[in-house]
């Protein structure tokens, strides 16, 4: 591929088809991952699905991650008896991070149902206080009323 050629231009526009191959290669490379990452979620693991949800959180993909914190809560079954701590912790770690996500949304309403899901799994203070600054934003946001 690589041959000296007299003239300049031709040089050029080699050096400009390897640089465009590079890129191409770069593009499939990360389009391979991507597709790597959504196809390991497709085996329903709660955990992969909590830590996808984490990766957009970090990336401010707000969105993504909401659907995946709801994919983690739609896994496990709505009776929690029989759960064991580390499914206790995802998935009450999968409500309080729901909850964050929708008080960047603005969903108040949403978010509160979140966090008090999260309390009710796994009572702490951090799930507590969430719930308490969420009502209060509740509170906020409701018309005062002018008499």
């Amino acid at each position: 591929i690589f041959t000296c050629f007299s003239n300049k231009t031709e040089l050029k526009l080699h050096r400009s088809q390897t640089q465009m191959f590079r890129l191409k290669s770069y593009q499939i490379i990360i389009t391979s991952v991507i597709i790597m990452a959504l196809y390991s979620c497709m085996d329903d693991n709660p955990n992969r699905h909590l830590e996808l949800a984490k990766w957009y959180n970090s990336k401010g993909l707000y969105d993504e991650a909401i659907s995946e914190y709801r994919e983690v809560i739609r896994l496990y079954p709505e009776s929690t008896q029989n759960l064991s701590r580390e499914e206790y912790n995802s998935l009450s770690t999968a409500h309080y991070h729901l909850a964050l996500m929708y008080t960047k949304k603005g969903w108040w309403e949403f978010a509160l149902d979140a966090a008090e899901s999260s309390f009710q799994l796994q009572p702490n203070n951090d799930s507590h206080e969430l719930v308490d600054l969420i009502k209060k934003q509740i509170r906020l946001n409701q018309p005062s009323d002018p008499s």
